[in-house]
């Protein structure tokens, strides 16, 4: 059995070696999701090249929480955070 190829960087952009230059990110993960620690790592990575970095981290919420209990605290405030993130972004492109 092969192994399977690598993915390219724009499919798992944490797997990318060249950070410096990317546009300002907006990252937010689950404490128990399965690519907290992926995801913490790439937000330091796009630090550490420069790039602007909002960072969230969500305690106790797994993988996909957002969609798994809509109506948790915890989901509400996450998309309150990405709204507000977009509009910021959207308000800084005029």
């Amino acid at each position: 059995m092969t192994a399977a190829p690598a993915a390219p960087s724009y499919a798992a952009p944490a797997r990318a070696t060249e950070l410096t230059g990317l546009p300002r990110t907006f990252i937010d993960v689950g404490q128990v999701d399965l690519f907290q620690t992926e995801n913490i790592r790439f937000a330091e990575a796009l630090s550490a090249a420069g790039v602007e970095v909002e960072f969230h981290l969500y305690p106790g919420a797994p993988h996909g929480f957002d969609v798994l209990a809509p109506q948790a605290q915890v989901s509400t405030r996450a998309l309150e955070t990405r709204y507000r993130a977009i509009k910021s972004l959207l308000s800084k492109q005029n």
